[in-house]
């Protein structure tokens, strides 16, 4: 059987395994070993084991559990209520200052948390109840929070990153840089798409004579400023080059865990058992699909399938772009089935090689890659974010929320398209702080 077809059967049968709901990292590990029984026999079984335990031996991977229990203390304590508030006292007399501030609030929580769910549901939790209370369109209320909430996996920390750097053997340091300016840039463009939407339906936050005082203005900032500063620490000392991406995240961690405690008294056991739940679950189910895409994409080396697509697609002949978007509409139809997680470390190996031979940057595809991931959170059929905020506000129908992310969708693919253009804008923050690669 040639390559071509086994590589078809491959594809078919893991699409249909990971839509069936199994789990991911058991669904691959499944995939990955019944066709390394069968198409090289029970003798292949011997290194299964090995394969799996050293997709999990590497230091690195300790930053992921740090990570994640930085977002659980911070999603747990009323941070993002405050940050929330907070930045709807100072942004409350632009048009639509409430959609701003949610906004503003998931880009920030995004930085501290480096979760999408947990950004959105964290921020959505304040922010839905309260704009529809106002009288927001309900389109405009949830559609905003489920693409406020994709920041989460592209402004540093993220999650994200850290896989795609694991998985491409990339700088983790410059990804985190490199999401900065696009996590900006993708914040302004939804910021003014609200903007323009808002002033066109003649919708404001609150009645045109209304005021916060000065003092209710910086009453609400001493709450948030130390869960911003630990933000700035933790981009001093990875690109200061003081500390590891692994050793920053237990640092971060336990400032987070030190301010939930000092700040918003979280003493309760019961409290604290929710916190260290969260993290073993989230961190044990991304550890285990990182063994299990690791085992997956030694199946495909085995049986020449990443070779054979990779020579397939070089013998396309087609210009970079052409090819680039080609990919970009691989990632985008396998985002709406595939988690995140699951794409990236699937995926990953088997397109650097590709788009490194076209000329293309690692590190900025690392961005492009994500944003296409957050398109998928918020895109059905699967749009995990869609369903986050559907629980949030059972009443709205998911046909409506959905219509309703679909512009934010629109920015982000206008902002693949300018990052295309001007690659600078994801590369030149690396590159500035951290000097060129040498290639």
């Amino acid at each position: 059987m040639s390559p071509a077809v086994q590589g078809s059967i491959v594809f078919v049968v893991t699409l249909l395994v990971l839509l069936s709901g199994a789990p991911v990292a058991f669904g691959l590990g499944a995939v990955a070993i019944v066709f390394l029984v069968i198409f090289q026999g029970v003798d292949a079984l011997r290194v299964a084991a090995e394969t799996f335990y050293s997709g999990l031996h590497d230091f690195t991977l300790v930053s992921i559990p740090m990570f994640v229990m930085m977002g659980a203390a911070i999603g747990s304590s009323p941070a993002g209520k405050d940050l929330y508030e907070a930045l709807d006292r100072w942004l409350y007399r632009v048009p639509g200052g409430l959609v701003i501030s949610n906004l503003g609030a998931c880009a920030i929580f995004a930085a501290l948390t480096g979760s999408s769910p947990a950004c959105c549901a964290a921020i959505g939790k304040m922010g839905i109840p309260e704009m529809r209370r106002r009288g927001y369109p309900d389109d405009v209320a949830t559609g905003s929070i489920c693409a406020g909430g994709t920041l989460g996996i592209l402004i540093p920390p993220s999650i994200t990153f850290i896989l795609y750097g694991i998985a491409t053997e990339t700088s983790i340091g410059r990804l985190f840089l490199a999401g900065v300016l696009p996590g900006v840039m993708l914040t302004l463009m939804f910021m003014l798409w609200t903007l323009f939407i808002i002033s066109k339906r003649g919708f404001r936050a609150h009645a045109a004579d209304f005021r916060y005082s000065w003092k209710q203005k910086f009453e609400s900032i001493p709450k948030i400023a130390p869960f911003l500063l630990i933000i700035v620490a933790l981009m001093y000392v990875l690109y200061g080059g003081i500390a590891t991406p692994s050793e920053a995240a237990g640092v971060g961690a336990a400032l987070c865990v030190i301010l939930a405690i000092v700040i918003y008294r979280m003493w309760s056991t019961e409290k604290w058992w929710q916190i260290l739940r969260d993290t073993t679950r989230e961190s044990v189910m991304i550890l285990m699909i990182i063994a299990a895409a690791v085992l997956f994409g030694y199946m495909l080396t085995s049986l020449y399938l990443t070779q054979t697509l990779a020579q397939a697609i070089a013998d396309l002949h087609v210009s970079k772009w052409v090819l680039m978007l080609l990919i970009n509409l691989f990632l985008l139809v396998c985002g709406f089935f595939i988690p995140p997680a699951a794409i990236i470390l699937m995926t990953a190996p088997i397109l650097l090689p590709i788009i490194t031979v076209a000329g293309f940057d690692p590190v900025w595809f690392g961005v492009i890659i994500t944003i296409n991931m957050e398109i998928g959170l918020i895109h059905p059929p699967v749009g995990l974010n869609i369903y986050i905020v559907n629980s949030i506000a059972p009443d709205v129908p998911v046909a409506r929320v959905m219509w309703g992310t679909i512009p934010y969708v629109l920015c982000m693919m206008l902002a693949i398209v300018i990052l295309c253009i001007f690659p600078e804008i994801a590369t030149w923050l690396p590159d500035h702080l951290m000097g060129p690669v040498q290639r």
